[in-house]
Formats: structure tokens, sequence, C-alpha cells
């Protein structure tokens, strides 16, 4: 017996699953370089709740309603309820099955009088778990359980990213129209200017036709900015599980964002990022479908019997009824189906190695979403920094061409390039600012946050 007990255990058959060695040295790229940004300890902001990171009033309120009504959410939810409903049913596997089955039965031969039997027993029913079978099942069940919760948990922390992602761009969106409405009223002046200019023979017919093109130029972009706000707006509450409507929100300029970070170490993505678990439970769950493979290729023990009432005993009625009981074992060994379960494990194998290569994929994809996130923030901050002696120049720029202008020592073409530089410098500079938020945001979903 103990001897068959090692052989089986030697097959895996009662073993639990173990994660598997995991490299995750040298995970994060350049790390030394962003030492600015970067706190250098083992916690990590992916443990922090998500109000300490987006601390805009107006977008908690909207997050919150998010995990209350987004439907894939609540689509994740029931998938988790459905597991916990697998699991509970290979629990009860462990457990004899009951039935009672009364049966009753009127018979009369050649116009004699009827004649009435009953039965009234209690079947049951206990297989035997001596070769795992069983206990991979539940191993497995709890396994996808495990998969299901992880699931959900990656829907929770990709719908807060949306609407935050969502949130800011209407905010970079409301600053983009503010900037170019109030480019568009200065350059309407201007066409008036240019035309007052013109009459008093400062300028002359072209430079007062470029000042209107430019004018219709840049009020023709307003529809689309109203468009995309338009737009976004849908798409937001469309996450917020919500009829179309008005976003009520801030400012870009107000947001307070955190600027410095901690990634902890790259062994704690292992249990931070739902979907780094989700792909371990996948390969857990395979890695008992293995087991229950194995177990296909040992006997089944079933143990069953019966009680009760009856009157029909043999070729005899007897009233009352006698109590009757009977138990029965069985063993069956498989034969024929040797080839068909070889296959089965092959197959099995080849499954659990696919998800094995699926679980190593997905630490390199979380590796590699920390590291584009940290590169993001950093450039998008160096960017904000040159954006801004940029449009401090063009500043400069466009007034002393106005001035020079005034006394025919320049074109208006050279004031209309100026011009035409710093809206766009500004435009650039207010998507600088979303792109760093936007690599907050990324930082905290990349080290599994929203949890």
């Amino acid at each position: 017996m103990m001897c068959a007990t090692a052989l089986l255990s030697s097959c895996h058959i009662y073993k639990s699953y173990e994660r598997p060695q995991v490299e995750t040295s040298a995970m994060y790229r350049d790390t030394v370089s962003m030492k600015d940004t970067l706190i250098s300890d083992t916690t990590n902001m992916g443990n922090l709740p998500w109000k300490e990171v987006f601390r805009d009033p107006k977008l908690q309120v909207l997050i919150e309603q998010g995990l209350s009504h987004n439907v894939d959410l609540q689509t994740a939810m029931l998938r988790v309820e459905e597991a916990k409903a697998s699991l509970l049913a290979a629990r009860l596997a462990f457990a004899p099955s009951v039935a009672l089955s009364p049966q009753g039965t009127i018979s009369s031969f050649d116009g004699s009088a009827a004649t009435k039997t009953y039965q009234l027993p209690v079947t049951a029913s206990w297989e035997v778990d001596l070769f795992g079978n069983l206990l991979n099942a539940k191993r497995g069940a709890k396994a996808s359980l495990l998969q299901s919760e992880a699931y959900r948990q990656a829907v929770q922390t990709q719908v807060i990213a949306n609407i935050a992602n969502s949130y800011y761009t209407l905010l970079m969106l409301d600053s983009q129209l503010e900037i170019t409405e109030k480019t568009a009223k200065n350059w309407g002046e201007n066409v008036l200017t240019m035309k007052a200019m013109k009459k008093a023979a400062y300028t002359n017919e072209a430079a007062v036709s470029q000042s209107e093109a430019s004018y219709y130029m840049v009020n023709a972009t307003l529809p689309d900015l109203r468009r995309q706000i338009r737009e976004t707006e849908n798409a937001l509450s469309l996450l917020l599980g919500q009829a179309p409507r008005q976003i009520e929100r801030g400012t870009l300029a107000e947001q307070q964002m955190p600027d410095h970070f901690s990634v902890g170490i790259p062994l704690q993505m292992l249990s931070n990022r739902p979907d780094v678990k989700q792909a371990e439970m996948s390969l857990a769950s395979a890695y008992y479908n293995t087991n229950q493979a194995r177990s296909a290729f040992y006997p089944s023990v079933t143990l069953s019997g019966s009680a009760g009432w009856t009157n029909s005993v043999g070729s005899t009625i007897v009233n009352p009824g006698k109590f009757l009981a009977s138990a029965l074992g069985s063993l069956t060994q498989p034969l024929f189906y040797r080839g068909t379960n070889i296959a089965r494990l092959k197959i099995a194998k080849a499954q659990q190695q696919e998800a094995s290569l699926a679980f190593q994929q997905s630490i390199l994809n979380a590796g590699t979403e920390v590291s584009n996130a940290l590169y993001q923030y950093q450039a998008a901050g160096e960017k904000c920094i040159q954006r801004k002696q940029q449009i401090q120049s063009l500043n400069s720029s466009v007034d002393k061409t106005q001035q020079l202008m005034k006394f025919e020592s320049s074109t208006y073409l050279e004031v209309l390039t100026a011009q035409q530089s710093l809206l766009s410098a500004q435009l650039s500079d207010v998507q600088d600012s979303f792109e760093r938020i936007q690599a907050v945001i990324n930082i905290y979903q990349a080290l599994g946050g929203g949890r």
C-alpha cells in the first residue's frame, strides 16, 4: 500500500499546484535614470487606494458611479458567482448522493382482482476518491474561482483607468477649446485692425485677406473640438452605464497628481497585477486538469445501497410491507478506453504548457507596461519644460513682429506665421500636460492599482 501511495504521489495526482520559478530581476528598464521620479523603497504605488491617486472630487463621483453601474464590471461579478457555484458543486461531489424513489403498481390478470404493490426505497451512492479525481476537480474549480476574481479585478482596474482617462481627455479638450476661442477672438480683432490700417494706407488688400483667412481657419477648428468633447462625454457616459449626458467636471489647471512614484520590487507584481494572477490561476486550473486526466487511468470505486419498505418480495405479496435493505460495492477499471485516456492526457499536458507560456508572457507584458509608463511620464515632463520656453519665445516673437509691421519693417505674413506657431505651441502644451497625467494613470494601472 505504501509503495502504491508513493507511486501515485510521484505521478502528481495528489500534489498541489506550485508556482514555477519566475525571473523578475531587471524587469523595469532604466530605473536608475529616473531617480528624481522614483522613490527607493519596497512600497508600491499600486497598493494605494484610487482616491489617493485621483483627487478631483468630481472625478471620484464618476468613478464610484462607474464601479456601481458599469456593465462589463457587473458581468465580471456574475462570472465570479458562477465560479462560486461550480466550486460548491465540486465540493458536494465528495458527499453521497441520496434519493427517494417511491414506486407503485396495480396489476390484474384475466379479470382477477387487482394486485397492488409498492416500494418506498431510499437509495444512496458514494464515489470513494482513492485516486484524486474529485480532489483535483475541486482544486481546479477553486483555481477557476480565483481566476474569475482576478478577471473581475482586472475589469475594475480597467474601468477606473478608462473613466480617469476620459475625464482628463475632457479637461484637455476644454482647455484647447478655450485657447482656440480666445485666439479666434483676437484674430477677429486683428482683421478689424488690418482693415483700419488699409484705409490709412499702412497695409494692402493682400494682408487684409490673409488676416481674414487666418480668422476663418481658426474658427473652422472650433466645431471639431466641440464634436470631440461631445463624443468623449458620450463615451464616458457609456462607461458609467447611463445614457449620454453632459459631464460635470473641473479644469486641467487645477488638477493635482502625484509627482513621485514607488514601483516597489518586480516580484510584487505577481500579487498585484490582476491579469498576471488570472494567467497564473489559468495555469493552476490546467495543472489540475492534467491530474484529472492521469487519475482516469486508475479504477473508480463506488459504494451504493438502498433501504426502505416494500410489500413485494420476490413472487409474494405481503401486507403490511416489510423493511428491505441492500448494499453494493463496485470497482471499475478502464480497459478499452485506455487509448482515449492517453489522448486526453496528451491534450491536458499541451494545454498546461500553453498556460505556462501565457503566464510567463503576462509577466513580461507587465514589466514592459511599467517601463513604458515611467518613461512616458519622464518624457512628458521634459516636453512640458521645453514647450513653456517655446511659448515664451513665441509670445515675444508675435509682439515684436506686430510692432515691426506698424513701422513697415515686417510683413503680415511674418506676423501670421508667429501667431500660428504660438497657437500650435499652446495646444501642444495642453496635450503635453494631459500626457503627463495619462502617464500617472498608466503607471498606477501597470502596478496593479485600483483594488
